[in-house]
């Protein structure tokens, strides 16, 4: 017990909490931001690994860091345009959809990486983003500004998704798009710029573990990370305050998990220890879940002029 106090008590335990749960906050707001206009995307594993690959390739070819996470949101944006034509254009099954742009974003970015470093044995490395060590906040100042961004992003979404008319229009069309058409909203509209701009976040999540967590990409570096954010959006009740909560929980179980490993006296498997996360993050999900309010339209395609 007082080892675990211990852990608890040390402030490089919560930097390493909010360090593990930057992309997850960052991929969990892209998956909300799809599912809140009634799409889902399962497309964000392959969308983070390409980000990741993308943005890492531009810095190491020579542009600025900043380009590189811009690089990742493009590549996301892309993939998700993708996703949107053939759930909402085609009104194609959003389940397939996704799990396809998933291998084929996946797939491609491994391809690229060994197309362009076919004799490598060891990932090339970049000099990734430093800390903002000018913050006075001893937490803070030992994260990178992507984990900034990834903060700063949950408020602004939240004022976005609640406060304007923008907003309203995205929640509309997630809840009953009929409704949306009959006051002239364009939910082909809404909807292709919910998933654009969700999956551009997805790509500044998956360029984070490139540009700032490690300084190389290699493959399975995403590891389920894009999963865990669709469950967490369950967690959240598709709200944005909850989101930056269930990933935080999630980061702090995966952080725990690591320093028990490290114990003295652990005389249990390392599995179970890596198992702590998702078992925890379960029982969780299945407490919260079943008191959350999803969005009604989700998962159902929509055909103008349809009732």
């Amino acid at each position: 017990m007082t080892e675990f106090l211990d852990i608890l008590a040390n402030p490089s335990f919560w930097v390493a909490v909010l360090r593990i749960a930057t992309p997850l906050i960052l991929g969990t707001l892209g998956v909300l931001l799809c599912e809140r206009a009634g799409v889902l995307n399962l497309g964000i594993e392959g969308i983070m690994v390409a980000g990741a690959f993308t943005g890492w390739l531009a810095v190491y070819g020579g542009a600025p860091l900043w380009m590189g996470v811009g690089v990742a949101a493009l590549t996301g944006a892309v993939l998700g345009l993708l996703h949107a034509f053939l759930t909402v254009g085609l009104a194609l099954s959003q389940h397939v959809s996704g799990l396809g742009i998933t291998l084929l974003a996946t797939a491609l970015s491994y391809y690229g990486y060994r197309v362009s470093f076919p004799k490598v044995s060891t990932p090339p490395t970049i000099t990734p983003f430093s800390e903002m060590s000018w913050l006075p906040l001893p937490i803070l100042s030992k994260q990178t500004a992507l984990t900034l961004l990834a903060l700063l992003a949950v408020p602004v979404i939240g004022y976005v998704l609640f406060k304007t008319p923008v907003g309203l229009a995205v929640r509309m069309v997630g809840e009953n798009p009929q409704a949306a058409e009959g006051q002239g909203v364009s939910v082909a509209r809404v909807r292709t710029g919910a998933i654009v701009a969700g999956s551009a976040l997805m790509g500044v999540a998956g360029s984070f573990l490139t540009l700032s967590a490690f300084n190389a990409f290699f493959f399975n570096m995403v590891n389920g990370r894009g999963w865990i954010c669709v469950a967490l959006v369950v967690f959240a009740s598709w709200r944005p305050g909850k989101a930056l909560l269930g990933a935080l929980l999630f980061a702090f179980f995966d952080a725990l998990q690591l320093r028990l490993q490290q114990m003295n006296d652990v005389v249990l498997p390392y599995q179970l220890y890596l198992m702590l996360p998702y078992v925890l993050s379960i029982v969780a999900l299945i407490l919260v879940a079943r008191k959350a309010s999803y969005p009604q339209a989700l998962m159902k395609p929509y055909r103008k002029g349809e009732r």
